[in-house]
């Protein structure tokens, strides 16, 4: 056998081979490579999207929070200005209430006051009528006289 016809068998049966590949093979393993680089392009896209998502929903997170926190904030300020409006009219009311009181026990006892002055005249002039009644019906005595005004006085 000749080395040149065997070469030469051999080279076009390569390239009958290179040939059914490049026609037959080739085309269905490129458009599989293509098909795989474009889904991994789409999830590598699909990834960073939702990396961007993430991150932007992680600062809406936070931007919600702080809202929520100051909204919480002025719900304590205002839950304080009230509690405080309430406990001034509290004692607003009680000072009034106080004044009230104050008044009327005031008055209460300065009525008490002018009744017993008039019971205490009352008794005063009846005292001093029988006083007078004693004097006049007994003799004209100095030393009777003293005697009626000391038990007068006694009893005042």
């Amino acid at each position: 056998m000749n080395m040149n016809l065997t070469l030469l068998g051999q080279a076009i049966s390569f390239a009958i081979f290179v040939w059914f590949c490049l026609k037959y093979v080739w085309p269905p393993i490129i458009a599989a490579l293509e098909a795989r680089e474009a889904e991994i392009a789409d999830g590598l896209a699909s990834a960073e999207k939702g990396r961007h998502e993430l991150a932007n929903a992680e600062k809406q997170v936070a931007d919600i929070l702080s809202d929520g926190k100051e909204k919480a904030q002025g719900f304590v300020l205002q839950a304080q200005k009230r509690r405080d409006d309430i406990v001034e009219n509290a004692k607003a009311e009680a000072l009034e209430e106080k004044a009230k009181i104050l008044a009327a026990a005031t008055s209460e006892l300065q009525q008490d006051r002018t009744q017993m002055l008039e019971a205490l005249r009352k008794q005063v002039g009846g005292l001093a009528l029988q006083g007078a009644e004693q004097i006049l019906m007994r003799e004209v005595d100095e030393q009777s006289h003293r005697d009626v005004l000391d038990k007068l006085s006694s009893s005042l």
